[in-house]
């Protein structure tokens, strides 16, 4: 159970909501979707963790009420917005307990936009308030989802070369194409954790630590999903200056004479440090390892600057002609590049190696912010609203509809426009549809109700997760 009180864990605005529903309220029915954005289809991921963390179990207790009345009464600044009557009734019925069910599409499926992924609904008819006051909390479902849905668009973009240029052998390695370098740039421990352990759903190579212990803390990861190796930094390979540099990459290479190694080599002059240096003074070295020596431009133009190394690196160390046509250099080197690395820039990169005849299989990739933190609420238009209530006994159908004017002043329905009713997700012909609960009844639900009155009902482990997502 989280340290925070859950009690707290809302937007101020939802305390004033348990008396702005309309009297008589006995249920609210909310449902999340992704109404669109950036890709046509989002992987559902990271649900688990803000139930195991956040609502599983005993979460309002009176110390928590009453931390939480102090707060509140100095927000609002008067005593009839927060009514912590609402609250200790959940105590003393519940135990403290959630009287709310969730159910969702099970995690790491890959579902098109526009459909439900998850629904909430009380299970107590007092408690209807409580429904949406959770909104705030699980719409940060919306930052897993979208990490692993970017991550795995990138797969989508690597596999596509790799399928035009690299041999059958390399297709091994491709879930370490796309290394996380994202944890110094995420805004907390939190958020590396989280999208972190989304972006492991379509890859293995990962700096980020937390995301493994994420992972395996949340979704039951046997190991640790997220694979690195030994690497330099630039406060390792300038410690001699720039005339020590060369014997700062004969000491990398000693001190891990097998292995896997990477080691930035643009601390003074990439193409020398490749040309004299990588090519010609260590080159024996190199291609007598047990292991391959990875290197790492990391400044300029990444499409000018990876021609112009890998011309050298062939060039130097040879290359052989893979069964489609492509250049690949020797199984003792090859080449990362981790700046300027985003969703936009990867495939004018291996688009670059491919008119140049050079196969994907050389290249891997580091990306970090443009991974982690270059993404938002808005970039899957990810929303969570009511569909369905009873008011008196009486059901009711909820929707918004709203009316927009575009820039040339003309009204249209927005996109805003919410569903209906209570929903379940199908699969019809292959594809996934949402339907109302009453359509269609020879059609399977795939939501699963995977919370239910405080108890987690349902898991996925990071295992199934990856299967589920993958391409």
């Amino acid at each position: 159970m989280t340290k925070e009180n859950l009690i707290l864990l809302a937007d101020a605005y939802k305390y004033s909501h348990h008396k702005l529903y309309i009297p008589g309220t006995q249920h609210i029915y909310s449902y999340l979707e992704s109404r669109g954005g950036k890709f046509d289809e989002t992987v559902f991921y990271g649900l688990q963790y803000f139930l195991k963390e956040y609502l599983e179990g005993v979460v309002f207790t009176k110390e928590k009420l009453d931390e939480a009345a102090v707060t509140l009464k100095e927000v609002f600044g008067r005593d009839d917005v927060f009514d912590r009557s609402r609250f200790e009734y959940i105590i003393s019925k519940h135990g403290g307990k959630l009287p709310v069910r969730i159910k969702a599409v099970p995690e790491g499926t890959v579902v098109p936009v526009r459909n439900v992924l998850m629904t909430i609904e009380n299970t107590d008819p007092e408690c209807y308030w409580l429904t949406n006051f959770l909104e705030t909390l699980l719409m940060q479902v919306w930052y897993p989802c979208t990490v692993a849905s970017l991550s795995r668009e990138i797969k989508k973009v690597v596999k596509r070369y790799y399928d035009d240029t690299a041999s059958a052998a390399a297709f091994a390695g491709i879930d370490f194409v796309l290394n996380d370098f994202g944890f110094r740039g995420a805004s907390s421990v939190e958020s590396a954790g989280i999208g972190g352990s989304a972006h492991l759903v379509s890859f293995s190579g990962s700096d980020t630590i937390a995301a493994s212990i994420f992972a395996k803390r949340y979704y039951n990861a046997a190991t640790a999903p997220g694979l690195s190796i030994p690497a330099t930094e630039h406060s390792i390979v300038t410690m001699l200056g720039e005339p020590g540099e060369l014997d700062i990459f004969k000491h990398v290479l000693n001190t891990f004479p097998t292995g896997t190694i990477a080691c930035v080599s643009d601390s003074y002059n990439i193409f020398r440090a490749c040309e004299e240096y990588w090519g010609t003074e260590l080159k024996e070295q190199i291609l007598s390892r047990q292991g391959t020596l990875v290197i790492r431009p990391d400044s300029g133009d990444p499409v000018q600057t990876l021609l112009r190394v890998f011309d050298i690196l062939m060039n130097k160390f040879g290359f052989t002609v893979n069964e489609k046509g492509y250049k690949v250099l020797p199984p003792q080197v090859r080449v990362i590049q981790g700046d300027g690395i985003s969703y936009s820039s990867i495939p004018g990169i291996f688009e670059a190696l491919k008119k140049a005849g050079i196969s994907a299989e050389n290249l891997v990739l580091g990306m970090g912010g443009a991974l982690l933190q270059r993404v938002n609420r808005d970039t899957q238009e990810f929303a969570l609203k009511c569909s369905y209530a009873e008011v008196n006994g009486k059901g009711i159908n909820v929707q918004k509809m709203p009316v927009e004017m575009d820039a040339n002043g003309q009204l249209q329905t927005s996109f805003k426009k919410s569903k209906a009713g209570k929903l379940k997700l199908v699969k019809e012909n292959g594809a996934f549809k949402t339907l109302g609960t009453d359509e269609a009844p020879e059609l399977e639900d795939l939501l699963e109700t995977v919370f239910e009155n405080g108890a987690v009902t349902k898991t996925w482990s990071f295992d199934t997760v990856r299967q589920a997502a993958a391409l």
